[in-house]
């Protein structure tokens, strides 16, 4: 799919250009700007916020042992994106908008997380949820503000595309500032997926096996919203990959976490990388994001409950 995304576009790249430029070939200089400036770190985000994104939804989906929970369970989602809104009101450059909309996504769960400790109720992970549905729901309430608050000229269309989903004006320096955060949260799921596999048997099942349940569900929010709000922050709000991957890796891998995390997030990669080809190439304008990863989600979420199949639970 990476080589597909790379040939793929208004300007078609064959296979052997793109070798001989990787190369260090630079005779056909159109070529190689458009390789390397435009389609390389526009194909390698999008396979970022798709293995992100995935692997965000397998961790959530088996930390909470539900398999309709998305990485926005907690609002990241939603605070993140009032951030970004929030810094395109103010004017601000792209990276200041990506890193407003990132710090922003972390101090949503940083909320959430507080309220749930300060109420200490019966059914913890039941109470962080709803306190996430309402946080979220505060930010959405944020971002309707903003935009009625935006000039209708300029700044409110660009925050309407941005919210759609949209990775047309990522550039190498945007790779660069996100991959640290994508890193920081993917490695610890990867050392430790065996013991948060076990957070799918129930806490104390899972105690027994001598893992801290309570600690290192912390720690799995913890690093699935780091990759959440970096995916975020650098592509908009794209909805139904950390749903629907997780279950399409299921049918492959079944429901043992230590084997679903390294094929979610592969699948979520290719996936990205083939909605983001369609979304540039299927018509004269630029499709965004959001919009086609829900017209490919919904039937296939279909499909899968239709199926009958529920390796979540098996």
């Amino acid at each position: 799919m990476l080589v597909a995304g790379a040939a793929i576009g208004p300007y078609a790249l064959p296979l052997g250009k793109i070798l001989t430029v990787l190369a260090g070939d630079r005779s056909d200089p159109q070529a190689a700007t458009v390789l390397l400036n435009i389609r390389l770190p526009r194909v390698l985000a999008a396979a970022l916020v798709g293995a992100a994104l995935a692997a965000a939804g397998a961790a959530y989906q088996t930390t909470f042992r539900n398999p309709l929970v998305s990485p926005d369970i907690l609002g990241v989602s939603a605070g993140a994106g009032f951030g970004a809104v929030l810094g395109i009101l103010m004017g601000l450059p792209v990276l200041g908008i990506q890193a407003l909309g990132f710090a922003t996504g972390l101090l949503t769960v940083a909320l959430v997380l507080g309220l749930t400790l300060a109420l200490r109720g019966t059914g913890q992970v039941l109470v962080m949820v709803l306190c996430g549905i309402a946080i979220g729901a505060l930010a959405g309430a944020g971002i309707s503000l903003v935009k009625l608050l935006a000039d209708p000229e300029q700044q409110l269309p660009a925050i309407t595309f941005w919210l759609m989903g949209s990775l047309a004006g990522v550039k190498r320096a945007d790779l660069v500032a996100t991959l640290p955060a994508l890193l920081i949260g993917i490695a610890p799921l990867l050392l430790l997926r065996w013991r948060i596999g076990l957070l799918a048997m129930g806490d104390d099942e899972a105690r027994a096996m001598g893992i801290d349940a309570t600690r290192l569900r912390l720690l799995v929010i913890a690093c699935a919203t780091l990759m959440t709000a970096a995916a975020v922050s650098m592509a908009g709000v794209i909805g139904w990959v950390g749903l629907m991957v997780p279950h399409m890796a299921r049918l492959v891998t079944g429901p043992r976490f230590d084997r679903l995390l390294p094929a979610a997030a592969l699948i979520g990669a290719g996936f990205m990388v083939l909605v983001d080809t369609a979304a540039r190439t299927i018509a004269l304008m630029e499709v965004p994001l959001g919009i086609l990863t829900a017209v490919l989600g919904a039937p296939v979420f279909v499909w899968l409950l239709a199926r009958g199949a529920r390796p979540w639970s098996e």
